[in-house]
């Protein structure tokens, strides 16, 4: 179980029971937090903070969350009936992301021994609709889940929401360094930082090459070892080039005594812009991702953020994802597919097999070859996701695809590659992509689906457009046509 962060587990009800059932409410309480802790499903540990029944306990309870550092959001359940006007206040100032559920602790209705005293302790489809009123009434952003706490299906999909809780914390205090600027003329990595940081609580911020310059100097032979072996035990050489691969440990080694200094969680660098570097980072950025770094090629930010973001919602899951770009399409009729790949820049963390490092020539940016990982992408489901700037407003494009192994090898391809049909289809797919405004670059997923990524949207209070196999154009294109008129208020 992630340690990092825990969730809060509070329970509403009112004094007009008396003790005995409110004791019995708390007694379900702490069964129900106990069955979860021990539950592989629940990721997160889950802390019990007992039963309101008063506008002051249930502010107080609201304000702790907030100023709780490990606490990653608050779930209720409206035990028995709470009245719902205590909670306005707690809920106006609540900052946490916010879970509803709506069960009830015994699984059946006791036809035969029901009576009044069994319905004033279990009111909780009563307490939860009141509570469902307030949450609506105050435009609340919330996640609601209805089933029975036991059923696995119900415990998946509260693991999928703090999931997403976790993406809202981390994005909120997430920093992100340009290194130069973007590519020329490119328009889809441009966007408002300042919007971005009110919206999605990113930092997005300019340092200059020679800063990164004057750190690369810095680092000495000693590390530039170390580092070395650790490329050693993780991949394999494929190249004698070995001044090629030292250069681009000590670029990695650079860039992460930077980290140390400005607490950053993802960056960008631009081929046009790299100063006396001798190179592009690679190999060093790549090594990076698969720690959990998030990466934006051409100044692309906004995909650097996104990808740390998804990286923290899916850490411990071993976050199999990866910095991505369509690079061409296979067009057989009948098996079409797309071809996704980097000059240099696609985490192992999405390898099918250990990562070769070799040396090629780059062809763009005019400085030396640089190292890379050269290898295949695993195959199975999985999901991109982009983010784009709508002007005064960020959209989030998800899409549901499945890699596969390709067709034949590619021995000329010197990059790291992965091949993917598109879902529904990858004509549809592509023109649902296109209609929606999706970038060229992407984060690859292996463990986040798209649920995971609307609740985060939600958390966010950002559009979602998710396209999937029962997606058809006409039924985006009205989507999208609501989504201006709804967005744009």
């Amino acid at each position: 179980m992630n340690a990092k962060y825990n969730f809060w587990f509070y329970i509403g009800s009112q004094p007009l029971y008396g003790a005995e059932i409110l004791n019995k409410v708390e007694e379900h309480g702490k069964i129900m937090t106990e069955s979860f802790n021990v539950d592989e499903i629940i990721p997160f540990q889950i802390i019990f903070k007992g039963v309101g029944t008063t506008t002051d306990e249930i502010t107080s309870l609201c304000q702790e969350a907030n100023n709780s550092d490990t606490c990653a959001g608050l779930i209720t359940w409206m035990h028995t009936f709470s009245p719902s006007k205590m909670w306005i206040h707690g809920l106006n100032i609540l900052n946490k992301p916010y879970l509803h559920l709506n069960t009830q602790f015994n699984r059946k209705i006791p036809f035969k021994t029901i009576d009044m005293n069994f319905m004033n302790t279990n009111q909780s489809a009563h307490g939860d609709r009141e509570h469902g009123f307030i949450s609506a009434r105050l435009r609340l952003k919330r996640k609601v889940i209805c089933g029975y706490w036991e059923d696995d299906s119900m415990r998946k999909r509260i693991a999928i929401w703090m999931r997403a809780a976790i993406g809202s914390i981390f994005s909120h205090n997430l920093k992100v360094i340009r290194f130069g600027d973007n590519m020329r003329y490119v328009a889809v990595t441009e966007g408002d930082k300042v919007q971005a940081e009110k919206d999605l609580g990113w930092s997005v911020n300019t340092y200059a090459v020679e800063d990164l310059v004057k750190k690369f100097n810095q680092i000495k032979s000693d590390q530039i070892e170390e580092k070395m072996g650790e490329y050693r035990e993780k991949y394999h050489i494929n190249t004698e080039n070995l001044e090629s691969i030292k250069y681009q440990a000590q670029l990695e080694l650079a860039i992460l005594e930077m980290q140390k200094e400005l607490n950053f969680s993802a960056y960008t660098d631009c081929f046009q812009d790299l100063g006396e570097l001798e190179q592009l980072p690679g190999l060093a950025v790549q090594n990076m991702m698969e720690k959990g770094m998030g990466f934006g090629a051409e100044g692309d930010w906004k995909i650097a953020a996104l990808e740390a973001v998804m990286s923290e919602m899916s850490r411990d899951l071993g976050s199999h994802l990866s910095f991505i770009e369509d690079y061409t399409y296979h067009f057989e009729e009948g098996n079409e597919a797309v071809l996704g790949a980097h000059m240099l820049e696609i985490s192992p963390a999405i390898a099918q097999d250990k990562p070769r490092i070799e040396v090629h020539q780059l062809g763009i940016g005019g400085k030396n070859d640089p190292a890379r990982l050269v290898f295949e992408g695993k195959e199975g489901p999985a999901i991109l996701a982009t983010i784009i700037d709508m002007g005064g407003r960020f959209r989030l494009i998800v899409h549901d695809i499945i890699v596969i192994k390709p067709m034949e090898a590619m021995p000329k391809l010197p990059t790291a590659r992965v091949m993917w049909k598109p879902q529904p289809d990858m004509i549809t797919g592509n023109e649902a992509w296109i209609y929606s405004g999706g970038a060229h670059h992407s984060v690859i997923s292996y463990d986040l689906t798209a649920e995971h990524m609307k609740d985060f949207a939600s958390l966010m209070g950002i559009e979602c457009i998710y396209i999937h196999k029962d997606i058809t154009i006409e039924s985006l294109q009205n989507q999208l046509l609501m989504s201006d008129i709804i967005w744009n208020r």
